[in-house]
């Protein structure tokens, strides 16, 4: 995927996930990096139940890029709620 498709899918999951999630907030620089790693995890999970991780800018690469990014928010929610 070129450069300019990670940060369109990254926006998108991005903001995604954070109206998903509650008291998620990042603003477009934090949806953007929640958006690209979220698309790493999502990848990496789906690829380890046998489907395809991203493929591009298409609305699969944005639906893995989306349930990694919950899934990332749900982590730091978590780790910021024990450590406070």
């Amino acid at each position: 995927m070129g450069i300019l498709a990670w940060i369109v899918v990254g926006l998108i999951a991005g903001w995604l996930a954070t109206l998903v999630v509650p008291g998620a907030v990042g603003g477009i620089l934090g949806d953007l990096v929640v958006g690209i790693v979220g698309a790493l995890i999502g990848g990496f999970i789906f690829r380890a139940f046998g489907a395809a991780g991203p493929t591009g800018f298409n609305l699969w690469s944005i639906l893995v890029a989306f349930v990694g990014a919950v899934i990332l928010l749900f982590i730091v929610k978590a780790v910021q709620t024990r450590a406070t």
